[in-house]
């Protein structure tokens, strides 16, 4: 136990062995935060594996035995949840241990779990993308995530809102440098599946809902791939029927190549850290004093007490809806862009489009982090959240009416408007990750707060379900509805004509995904309104909701009691047990 205690063979990791000397610049620690939270911060780009992996084996277009999207999506959840996870049961691991070596560990487990999730594309086994990005990913995020905001709280106590900004800011800007590197990787890995023949000079036959193609060998199952798609292959293509199963998306050996490169930037990184010395602060600072019914406390409390106070509820509350709020958009935020706006403004939300919208996303959710969390040393972090959930209900609100009347009118101005109101619902949406360290060291004081921090940190797990579960679920009965009301409308022999096979087998064309909303739009009758744009419409009215709950949650904080407050004479009177 004594050898544990020492740290051992990685001794040399622990916080003892990297306490900064006198003289010590606490502006060298911010850097090697930032590069960890880059790294882990490319989760939120996750949306765009969603079009290679849901036609791993299409690659055109997504086959009969190709992930859907919402299988896909749910790998970016499951490592949210484990990041709270992780975070809530490091918190004193932290503690104890140091940033160094919990960043290390972070490392492996990032880097580690792309490189299993590269073996499961590789092989098309989904539950290991599922362990390898997912879960041991998501401890990884969890881990990396934690190790330097108690570090850089007590580094700067003086800007405790633009000190965790700035580590946290490198999060939400992950995906800047991610998304334009994950699609050069992707597009140089990639092979184009062979090419068939036009639709009209190869003979198809539906079977089981699945498309084949009669060829010399056999056989053969295919896609049948649009224009547009045709024309996103590497080096282009032509519209028509591709052998399902002939070429590659890529995502594989981009996955691979990213975990051995997160590893090493992370690694070198978590060597950076250096913990002030006991009792150390900045020359001339001095604390205020504590104001009689102010929300900062120069006091502290215990990680295991801080659960029971109703404070940390309501930043559980505050954190969870706010997070649902954006979450569920980010996962399948250039899917949505291109499903709303893609139909009636093709000229001009293409696909380079939709990309361009997942990057202005990471870059309003990185400034949005440090210029709210800096804004709140000065205007408190009570006011800095009211305004996140007041005006984030009045944003969310906004979205179907930019949805709808620019699908009814297509014009430019409903495009711009639904572009900056999401852009500015994620300046806040980053702001409350960034501002909630603060105010956790405003409210218990900052002897736990990396603890307490990891622990609230649960809130993003279930905010990982309950945010991508709602606006995955909300849209497939929206999906299928408008499915099921285009298919009554259309001409049963033009249907049968199309799809190879009667009205009467919906359900099974619907799910080998030979039938989508696109498919039935081309023989709809003239005037026929496209639903694609209103299927996000029900998920923005639930989110607004949400923001409501979480305003009442912030507007009744008040300080934490006396009585929960660390007090060392006491706990030294406790009998040992």
């Amino acid at each position: 136990m004594s050898n544990v205690k020492s740290g051992g063979a990685f001794g040399f990791l622990r916080k003892d062995h990297i306490v900064a000397k006198p003289g010590f610049n606490r502006w060298l620690v911010p850097p090697a935060s930032i590069a960890i939270h880059l790294c882990i911060g490319s989760v939120y780009a996750w949306s765009v594996f969603n079009p290679a992996l849901t036609k791993q084996l299409g690659v055109v277009a997504p086959a009969a035995d190709d992930w859907s999207l919402a299988s896909v999506v749910w790998i970016f959840s499951v490592a949210i949840v484990f990041l709270g996870l992780s975070a809530a049961f490091a918190g004193r691991w932290l503690e104890e241990v140091g940033p160094r070596m919990v960043g290390v560990v972070a490392a492996i487990c990032w880097g580690g779990g792309f490189v299993i999730g590269s073996i499961g594309i590789a092989t098309h086994q989904l539950w290991l993308v599922y362990l390898g990005y997912g879960v041991i990913g998501g401890c990884g995020l969890g881990l990396g995530y934690v190790s330097p905001v108690s570090t850089l709280i007590r580094w700067f106590p003086d800007r405790r809102g633009m000190a965790t900004g700035l580590a946290i800011m490198g999060f939400g800007g992950g995906a800047i440098i991610a998304t334009p590197l994950k699609g050069w990787l992707m597009q140089t890995f990639a092979k184009a599946p062979e090419f068939l023949g036009a639709q009209e000079t190869v003979t198809l036959v539906t079977e089981g809902g699945r498309q084949f193609a009669e060829t010399a060998a056999g056989k053969v199952e295919v896609v049948v791939a649009s224009a547009a798609q045709a024309a996103a292959l590497p080096g282009g293509g032509e519209a028509g029927v591709y052998a399902v199963g002939t070429g590659n998306t890529g995502a594989a050996a981009t996955f691979l190549a990213l975990g051995i490169g997160y590893f090493v930037v992370m690694i070198v990184a978590a060597f950076l850290y250096r913990v002030p010395a006991p009792g150390w602060k900045p020359t001339g600072w001095q604390p205020k004093p504590a104001a009689a019914n102010g929300l900062i406390t120069s006091a502290n409390v215990d990680i295991n007490q801080a659960l029971k106070t109703p404070q940390f509820w309501q930043l559980w509350i505050m954190l969870c809806f706010n997070v649902t709020a954006g979450i569920g958009v980010i996962g399948v935020a250039k899917t949505m862009m291109s499903e709303i706006f893609g139909t009636t403004m093709p000229l001009v939300v293409t696909a380079a489009f939709a990309s361009t919208y997942v990057l202005m996303i990471s870059v309003f959710n990185m400034l949005g982090r440090f210029f709210w969390a800096s804004t709140s040393d000065y205007i408190g972090r009570k006011p800095t959240y009211m305004i996140f959930f007041l005006l984030g209900t009045l944003l969310y609100l906004s979205i179907p009416y930019f949805a709808s009347t620019g699908s009814a009118s297509p014009s430019m101005f409903y495009l711009v408007g639904f572009y900056i109101a999401t852009m500015v619902i994620f300046t806040m949406y980053g702001g409350g990750f960034a501002t909630i360290p603060a105010y956790i060291a405003d409210l218990f004081g900052t002897m736990h707060v990396g603890g307490i921090h990891g622990r609230i940190l649960t809130a993003w797990s279930t905010a990982g379900v309950l945010g991508p579960l709602a606006i995955t679920s909300l849209r497939d009965m929206s999906v299928g509805s408008a499915i099921r009301d285009l298919a009554s409308r259309v001409d049963p022999a033009a249907f049968s004509e199309k799809f190879g096979a009667p009205l009467d087998q919906l359900d099974s064309l619907v799910a080998a995904k030979t039938v989508t909303i696109a498919r039935l739009m081309e023989i709809a009758p003239a005037g026929t309104i496209d639903p694609t744009p209103s299927l996000y419409n029900t998920t923005m009215y639930a989110m607004a909701a949400l923001l409501v709950v979480a305003f009442i949650a912030n507007m009744l904080m008040r300080p934490v009691k006396e009585h929960h407050h660390h007090d060392e004479p006491k706990l030294a009177r406790v009998p040992a047990e």
